[in-house]
């Protein structure tokens, strides 16, 4: 007997968060290269005069990793595709712990025509090769679902 299972796939979640603020919300779980854990939530947040943003926010385990706040998100894919997501706060989150980032994705997501892999290139502060970065492969069930989040209407309303 063999056993296999499917990925989970997390479902997009809306938010009413408040009267005129709505989020869409995908939250998954990966691992780095370095099997350290951390969780990737895609998530666009609007209002009544439009969008705020589609973001990704990444957060690592406290105490093992301390991302850089200034230096980009780099993704990639198995082909020539190239992205750097820049640092940016949602206008809500005045700031973050040292273990978490959030990156602008709404160029990435708009250029993204295919679910497939991608490589996150987390930029992390420290010294030594091993600290200059942290690599998540996010799988195309994942990517898929932030393809989803990306079209998604609320509304009738596509943001």
């Amino acid at each position: 007997m063999v056993l296999g299972t499917s990925p989970a796939l997390a479902s997009v979640h809306v938010y009413h968060e408040r009267p005129g603020q709505t989020t869409l919300r995908s939250q998954q779980s990966f691992r780095d290269r370095n099997d350290h854990s951390w969780q990737a939530i895609l998530f666009k947040r609007y209002r009544p005069d439009g969008l705020d943003g589609l973001y990704l926010r990444l957060v690592g385990f406290p105490g093992v990793v301390t991302v850089d706040p200034q230096q980009p998100l780099t993704i990639t894919t198995g082909t020539a595709l190239r992205w750097q997501a820049k640092p940016k706060l949602d206008p809500p989150t005045p700031a973050l712990p040292s273990n978490t980032n959030q990156y602008d994705m709404t160029d990435v997501m708009a250029d993204l025509e295919k679910a497939i892999p991608l490589t996150l290139q987390v930029p992390l502060q420290g010294t030594g090769p091993r600290q200059k970065a942290s690599e998540i492969v996010v799988p195309p069930y994942a990517v898929q679902e932030w393809r989803e989040l990306a079209t998604q209407t609320v509304d009738g309303v596509n943001f």
